[in-house]
């Protein structure tokens, strides 16, 4: 059964992306859209996305604009707000880290929204850098632990089992991949795990082609906004967020790696990283730890450096 009210912050491509996934799998009855750029782009947004609706046979109701009394009465808010990576003239690109004064400054405007408008949603937060923001969300609001949690592990773990499909050439269906850690150069990609089809992908792909996959893992997002030019990722990470948001409200019990605040877990006290976690009804309802390696355990510490 759909919720009441979805929110959305922020109506670029990653949030546009979530308005018409949240619409087409019918995950609430109404959702509320938000984004500040002018004239107003999330209300031209979802008025396209809404005018489509007879064609793909779903019916849309929505509050959408440049201010977050649209949130009001959301039980889920996807947080998506921020400004996206972009190739700069001389070619390089800026580190997830490096959009940290910008989007942290973003964040607390949307935490202030938030609070405001739907101070007991669950929150699922996007937006880069992913681990710093969803800390500052936390710090502010202080919610409780299972209703506060970072898309990215989803995401990075997504990839690693498309290139590894790639590489079998098999099915994306017959992977199974997991990645740990920050989302950003330093996540942990664990080999070992890494299967095709129940079999460990270290019995079919060579060493040195799964560590290039490895290493592609680490910096996919990076590789996207060179190709793009202006902008990052945004389908894939919709994608990630929409089967988070769908594991809560259809208490699915789905593993699912998230930036989640570990209290102990793998060593770490005290900050959101993505580790394996079972998101159902109650949010993150536990984290999934496993004994790790030696040299995964300090690659994990790394990331937190």
């Amino acid at each position: 059964m759909a919720i009441n009210k979805l929110g959305l912050i922020g109506g670029g491509n990653i949030g546009g992306v979530l308005f018409a996934e949240a619409a087409k799998r019918r995950l609430a009855k109404r959702i509320g859209f938000m984004d500040i750029k002018p004239p107003d782009l999330a209300k031209g947004k979802a008025l396209d996305i809404a005018e489509g609706a007879p064609t793909i046979s779903t019916d849309i109701h929505y509050d959408a604009g440049k201010e977050f009394n649209v949130l009001e009465g959301s039980e889920i808010v996807i947080n998506t707000a921020g400004v996206p990576r972009t190739k700069r003239p001389d070619g390089t690109i800026p580190t997830r880290e490096e959009l940290l004064q910008t989007n942290i400054k973003i964040t607390k405007s949307v935490a202030e929204g938030i609070q405001k408008y739907c101070p007991d949603a669950t929150i699922i937060s996007i937006a880069n850098p992913l681990d710093a923001i969803v800390y500052t969300l936390y710090k502010i609001l202080q919610p409780p632990k299972n209703k506060l949690m970072g898309m990215a592990g989803q995401l990075d773990s997504g990839r690693y089992r498309y290139f590894v499909a790639q590489e079998a050439g098999v099915s994306v269906e017959n992977i199974e991949a997991l990645v740990l850690g920050g989302h950003g150069d330093t996540m942990v990609p664990i080999t070992r795990l890494a299967t095709i089809g129940g079999i460990p992908a270290e019995e079919i792909i060579p060493k040195d082609r799964l560590d290039a996959i490895v290493e592609r893992v680490r910096f996919a997002g990076g590789e996207l906004v060179k190709l793009f030019g202006n902008g990052s990722a945004y389908y894939a990470p919709a994608a990630s967020a929409i089967e988070m948001a769908e594991a809560y409200l259809k208490d699915k019990k789905r593993v699912i790696p998230s930036a989640a605040l570990c209290e102990g877990e793998f060593g770490v006290d005290g900050y959101f990283i993505g580790v394996p976690t079972v998101i159902g009804a109650g949010g993150i309802e536990k984290i999934l730890e496993f004994k790790l390696l030696p040299e995964e355990q300090e690659m994990l510490n790394k990331t937190l450096i």
